[in-house]
């Protein structure tokens, strides 16, 4: 019997230097870089499993042989971006090096050349990554804005519910305003539908939560004072 492990000792990773880990080339629009900051920042903000590794448009190496591929957003459990990142090593996702696949990948579809039902659904399945999103804002692939697949096997099996258990994590689409933009957004939730706030989110909140407790002190205030009663001395 071949010891497995003894194959995995001849493996020969690729020249990190030989890498393309960043091109510097702009492909996304408007709408699908401030969605991916809006998923990225309050994954960070709100979401409590750490450490993990959320980011967009960074590169991942799967395989030896292979390009990078580059998801508009990833989530890796478990993991963190080495103190040097400008290593060349260190500056995308290897997988070899972080010893698994990220959990979750998201692609924001923004024409239909992307492929993401048909060509990177397999890529994905390919690298063992246990949940797929797609978003489909304007309906260009489907009768559907929203695909969550779950990595069954060698394959996926789409869900008809946004939420990924094992991470205790879900989707929803919510309408609200983000950087100065009212429109229907992308949303991480928690099993009750809260959506994850972004920090200006629960600054916003912390703000207003504030202020009520001012205008409730000063009501009561009044009412004492009302009374004949000071409320300094009560």
């Amino acid at each position: 019997m071949i010891n497995p492990l003894a194959v995995s000792d001849e493996v020969t990773f690729p020249d990190a230097n030989q890498l393309i880990t960043e091109d510097d080339t702009p492909v996304d629009n408007f709408a699908s870089a401030k969605q991916q900051r809006l998923l990225v920042s309050s994954l960070y903000s709100s979401w409590r499993p750490e450490p993990f590794l959320a980011e967009a448009n960074v590169g991942i190496y799967h395989t030896v042989s292979r390009p990078a591929i580059v998801p508009d957003i990833f989530v890796s459990l478990d993991v963190q971006v080495p103190e040097d990142w400008w290593e060349k090593t260190n500056r995308c996702y290897l997988v070899w090096n972080f010893g698994k696949p990220p959990e979750i990948v998201l692609e924001i579809v923004s024409n239909r050349v992307g492929n993401e039902l048909t060509d990177k659904l397999q890529t994905y399945a390919q690298m063992r990554v246990s949940y797929y999103i797609v978003y489909d804002p304007a309906q260009q692939l489907s009768d559907r804005p929203l695909h969550l697949y779950e990595l069954r096997g060698l394959h996926y099996t789409e869900h008809a519910e946004l939420w990924l258990e094992p991470m205790n994590l879900g989707v929803t689409l919510w309408s609200g305003l983000f950087e100065g933009r009212q429109q229907t957004w992308l949303r991480w939730c928690d099993a009750q539908g809260n959506i994850l706030l972004t920090g200006d989110e629960k600054a916003e909140r912390s703000e207003q939560q504030a202020e009520y407790e001012r205008q409730r002190a000063d009501r009561l205030a009044a009412l004492l004072k009302a009374q004949g009663i000071d409320p300094d001395q009560v």
